[in-house]
């Protein structure tokens, strides 16, 4: 039985060694010049990053201080920012410096910050979206319970505001509500009477507010 186990480990050496020599040889050819590599897969495409998100406009929206806007450089980080507009109307970038933002729709300033890129950068990609809406505001003062300031983010009309601002005091003089409009840098002024309103009377005067229209309770 000793001779036979012998026989067999030498039989079992012998095919490991046959086995070894031929998976080197093919090793070497596989090195030699003129030899197909082995496919490498491709890496996959890298994801085009996601515009930050914003708020929605109005059709007749442009850009005024205190809205807050965000600058995206697709392919310069270190261009993209998240600024404010400062009381004068403009923004701050690095490279551009003061930009003038006020007064331009999104899509303006985009076109301006394109063209003032291409000092810098060959074909420039750049993306402006209005994170925050604060220029558009109106104002009531007087007699409700809660004056000041309101954002105006969607079609609001004096009825709407009157509420927004809690209603009207106990002794206000609901006939003889003033609006204060500035329209072509000119002061006008229209009349709303609370009552006739809610009784469903002369509906017309309920107007939609504009930004910067300041509404009056005597």
């Amino acid at each position: 039985m000793t001779a036979k186990f012998r026989s067999k480990n030498i039989a079992d050496a012998v095919t490991a060694l046959v086995l070894a020599a031929a998976l080197g040889t093919a090793g070497v050819r596989a090195q030699q010049p003129g030899a197909t590599p082995p496919p490498v897969a491709a890496p996959p495409p890298a994801a085009t990053p996601a515009p930050p998100a914003g708020v929605p406009l109005p059709d007749d929206y442009v850009i005024g201080p205190e809205d807050v806007l965000a600058i995206v450089y697709w392919r310069d980080k270190d261009m993209t920012a998240e600024v404010a507009v400062r009381p004068d109307g403009k923004i701050s970038l690095p490279l551009l410096n003061d930009v003038t933002a006020a007064g331009l729709t999104p899509s303006q300033l985009r076109d301006h910050l394109v063209e003032a890129s291409k000092q810098y950068f060959e074909d420039p990609s750049v993306t402006v979206v209005v994170r925050q809406m604060n220029s558009r505001k109106v104002f009531i003062t007087g007699e409700v319970n809660k004056p000041g300031p309101y954002p105006l983010i969607a079609p609001t009309t004096v009825l709407q505001l009157i509420s927004i601002a809690g209603g009207l005091h106990e002794y206000a003089d609901s006939k003889k509500i003033l609006i204060v409009r500035n329209e072509n840098g000119r002061p006008t002024s229209f009349a709303f009477n609370y009552k006739d309103v809610v009784s469903r009377k002369n509906l017309r005067q309920n107007i939609l507010l504009k930004p910067g229209d300041t509404v009056i309770v005597p």
